[in-house]
Protein backbone atom coordinates (compact mmCIF):
# COMPACT_ATOMS: atom_id res chain seq x y z
CA UNK A 1 0.00 0.00 0.00
CA UNK A 2 2.79 2.42 0.86
CA UNK A 3 5.83 2.78 -1.38
CA UNK A 4 9.15 2.87 0.38
CA UNK A 5 11.02 6.03 -0.54
CA UNK A 6 14.80 6.02 -0.98
CA UNK A 7 16.60 7.02 2.17
CA UNK A 8 13.36 7.02 4.14
CA UNK A 9 11.21 4.62 5.98
CA UNK A 10 7.67 3.39 5.43
CA UNK A 11 6.77 4.60 8.94
CA UNK A 12 7.72 8.15 7.95
CA UNK A 13 5.47 7.93 4.91
CA UNK A 14 2.61 6.58 7.03
CA UNK A 15 3.05 9.39 9.55
CA UNK A 16 2.87 11.97 6.78
CA UNK A 17 -0.23 10.30 5.37
CA UNK A 18 -2.07 10.32 8.71
CA UNK A 19 -0.91 13.89 9.41
CA UNK A 20 -2.48 14.99 6.13
CA UNK A 21 -5.75 13.23 7.03
CA UNK A 22 -5.71 14.92 10.46
CA UNK A 23 -5.21 18.37 8.93
CA UNK A 24 -8.09 17.84 6.50
CA UNK A 25 -10.40 16.66 9.30
CA UNK A 26 -9.48 19.71 11.39
CA UNK A 27 -9.84 22.32 8.66
CA UNK A 28 -13.18 21.28 7.15
CA UNK A 29 -15.27 21.83 10.32
CA UNK A 30 -13.44 25.13 10.96
CA UNK A 31 -14.36 26.41 7.49
CA UNK A 32 -17.94 25.33 7.98
CA UNK A 33 -18.05 27.04 11.39
CA UNK A 34 -16.73 30.32 9.93
CA UNK A 35 -19.35 30.22 7.18
CA UNK A 36 -22.12 29.62 9.69
CA UNK A 37 -20.82 32.48 11.89
CA UNK A 38 -20.82 34.85 8.91
CA UNK A 39 -24.35 33.84 7.95
CA UNK A 40 -25.47 34.35 11.55
CA UNK A 41 -23.92 37.82 11.63
CA UNK A 42 -25.77 38.80 8.45
CA UNK A 43 -29.03 37.34 9.74
CA UNK A 44 -28.69 39.31 13.00
CA UNK A 45 -28.65 42.72 11.31
CA UNK A 46 -31.54 45.14 11.74
CA UNK A 47 -32.46 47.52 8.92
CA UNK A 48 -33.13 50.98 10.35
CA UNK A 49 -34.34 53.84 8.13
CA UNK A 50 -35.69 57.38 8.28
CA UNK A 51 -38.01 59.19 5.90
CA UNK A 52 -36.05 62.38 6.73
CA UNK A 53 -32.73 61.31 5.17
CA UNK A 54 -31.11 58.37 3.41
CA UNK A 55 -28.32 56.32 4.93
CA UNK A 56 -25.14 58.35 4.39
CA UNK A 57 -27.15 61.41 3.41
CA UNK A 58 -27.42 64.88 4.91
CA UNK A 59 -29.63 65.37 7.97
CA UNK A 60 -32.08 68.25 7.38
CA UNK A 61 -31.50 71.39 9.49
CA UNK A 62 -34.93 70.87 11.05
CA UNK A 63 -33.45 68.14 13.26
CA UNK A 64 -30.37 70.12 14.33
CA UNK A 65 -29.43 72.98 16.63
CA UNK A 66 -29.88 75.50 13.79
CA UNK A 67 -33.46 74.36 13.23
CA UNK A 68 -36.25 73.04 15.47
CA UNK A 69 -33.84 70.57 17.12
CA UNK A 70 -36.38 67.74 17.13
CA UNK A 71 -35.72 64.03 16.73
CA UNK A 72 -36.28 62.50 13.28
CA UNK A 73 -38.77 59.72 12.61
CA UNK A 74 -37.17 56.27 12.50
CA UNK A 75 -38.42 52.85 11.41
CA UNK A 76 -37.05 49.32 11.34
CA UNK A 77 -37.91 45.80 10.26
CA UNK A 78 -38.73 42.61 12.11
CA UNK A 79 -36.28 41.65 14.87
CA UNK A 80 -35.11 38.13 15.72
CA UNK A 81 -37.38 35.80 17.66
CA UNK A 82 -37.05 36.32 21.39
CA UNK A 83 -36.69 40.11 21.20
CA UNK A 84 -38.08 41.67 24.39
CA UNK A 85 -37.03 45.30 23.91
CA UNK A 86 -34.97 47.72 21.81
CA UNK A 87 -32.39 50.36 22.67
CA UNK A 88 -31.26 53.27 20.51
CA UNK A 89 -28.08 55.34 20.74
CA UNK A 90 -27.37 58.36 18.51
CA UNK A 91 -23.74 59.51 18.49
CA UNK A 92 -21.47 62.05 16.79
CA UNK A 93 -18.42 60.12 15.62
CA UNK A 94 -16.41 63.25 14.81
CA UNK A 95 -16.80 65.40 17.94
CA UNK A 96 -13.50 67.08 18.97
CA UNK A 97 -13.66 65.55 22.46
CA UNK A 98 -14.46 62.05 21.19
CA UNK A 99 -17.75 60.26 20.59
CA UNK A 100 -20.63 62.47 21.74
CA UNK A 101 -24.01 61.01 22.68
CA UNK A 102 -26.97 62.99 21.32
CA UNK A 103 -29.86 60.66 22.11
CA UNK A 104 -30.38 57.56 24.23
CA UNK A 105 -33.51 55.42 24.42
CA UNK A 106 -33.98 52.00 26.01
CA UNK A 107 -36.72 49.60 27.10
CA UNK A 108 -38.46 50.40 23.83
CA UNK A 109 -41.29 47.82 23.69
CA UNK A 110 -40.63 44.75 21.53
CA UNK A 111 -43.67 45.37 19.32
CA UNK A 112 -42.42 48.84 18.32
CA UNK A 113 -41.33 49.22 14.69
CA UNK A 114 -41.02 53.00 14.48
CA UNK A 115 -40.47 56.20 16.44
CA UNK A 116 -42.44 59.32 15.58
CA UNK A 117 -40.81 62.62 14.74
CA UNK A 118 -40.26 64.93 17.72
CA UNK A 119 -40.58 62.10 20.24
CA UNK A 120 -41.54 63.80 23.51
CA UNK A 121 -40.05 63.36 26.96
CA UNK A 122 -42.96 62.89 29.32
CA UNK A 123 -43.05 65.00 32.49
CA UNK A 124 -39.99 64.35 34.64
CA UNK A 125 -38.89 61.60 32.28
CA UNK A 126 -41.37 59.15 33.79
CA UNK A 127 -43.15 57.13 31.08
CA UNK A 128 -46.89 57.78 30.81
CA UNK A 129 -47.50 54.07 30.48
CA UNK A 130 -45.73 50.74 30.38
CA UNK A 131 -45.44 51.10 26.61
CA UNK A 132 -43.28 54.25 26.60
CA UNK A 133 -39.52 54.13 25.94
CA UNK A 134 -37.17 55.21 28.69
CA UNK A 135 -35.02 58.23 27.86
CA UNK A 136 -31.40 58.47 28.97
CA UNK A 137 -28.86 61.25 29.44
CA UNK A 138 -26.92 62.60 26.48
CA UNK A 139 -23.37 63.96 26.67
CA UNK A 140 -24.66 67.41 27.65
CA UNK A 141 -26.11 65.79 30.76
CA UNK A 142 -29.63 66.46 29.51
CA UNK A 143 -32.43 63.93 29.27
CA UNK A 144 -33.82 63.76 25.76
CA UNK A 145 -32.73 64.50 22.22
CA UNK A 146 -29.99 66.97 21.28
CA UNK A 147 -29.61 67.47 17.55
CA UNK A 148 -26.43 67.71 15.49
CA UNK A 149 -24.46 70.88 16.25
CA UNK A 150 -20.89 70.50 14.98
CA UNK A 151 -18.47 73.34 15.83
CA UNK A 152 -16.96 73.09 12.35
CA UNK A 153 -16.80 70.83 9.31
CA UNK A 154 -19.04 67.93 8.43
CA UNK A 155 -19.76 65.41 11.16
CA UNK A 156 -21.16 61.87 10.97
CA UNK A 157 -24.09 60.97 13.19
CA UNK A 158 -24.91 57.30 13.74
CA UNK A 159 -28.21 55.94 15.04
CA UNK A 160 -27.58 52.41 16.36
CA UNK A 161 -30.58 50.23 17.17
CA UNK A 162 -30.22 47.13 19.34
CA UNK A 163 -32.68 44.24 19.69
CA UNK A 164 -32.40 42.76 23.20
CA UNK A 165 -33.63 39.55 24.77
CA UNK A 166 -34.83 41.37 27.90
CA UNK A 167 -35.78 44.75 29.34
CA UNK A 168 -32.67 46.43 30.77
CA UNK A 169 -33.96 46.83 34.33
CA UNK A 170 -32.62 50.41 34.35
CA UNK A 171 -34.61 53.40 35.53
CA UNK A 172 -35.15 56.41 33.23
CA UNK A 173 -32.21 58.81 33.04
CA UNK A 174 -29.37 56.29 32.67
CA UNK A 175 -26.24 57.26 30.76
CA UNK A 176 -24.60 55.44 27.84
CA UNK A 177 -22.19 53.47 30.02
CA UNK A 178 -25.00 52.16 32.19
CA UNK A 179 -27.10 51.21 29.17
CA UNK A 180 -24.21 49.43 27.46
CA UNK A 181 -23.49 47.48 30.65
CA UNK A 182 -27.16 46.58 30.95
CA UNK A 183 -27.15 45.25 27.37
CA UNK A 184 -24.07 43.04 27.78
CA UNK A 185 -24.85 39.47 26.74
CA UNK A 186 -28.39 40.37 25.67
CA UNK A 187 -27.96 41.77 22.14
CA UNK A 188 -29.73 39.64 19.54
CA UNK A 189 -29.25 41.98 16.58
CA UNK A 190 -28.30 45.53 15.73
CA UNK A 191 -28.40 47.98 12.84
CA UNK A 192 -27.08 51.42 11.97
CA UNK A 193 -28.29 54.49 10.14
CA UNK A 194 -25.74 57.22 9.44
CA UNK A 195 -26.38 60.83 8.48
CA UNK A 196 -24.13 63.86 8.10
CA UNK A 197 -24.47 67.52 8.97
CA UNK A 198 -22.43 70.73 8.74
CA UNK A 199 -23.46 74.25 9.72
Amino acid sequence: MFKKVPGGDILVTMKRYFLLIFILITLVPACTSNTEATEAAVANTLLITSDAFANGGSIPAKYTCVGRDISPALAWGEPPAGTQSFALIMEDLDAPVGIWVHWLLYNIPADTRSLAEALPVTGKNVPESQGSPFVGKNSWGDIGYGGPCPPSGTHRYVFTLYALDEMTGLLPGANKGEVLKGMEGHILAQGELMGTFSK
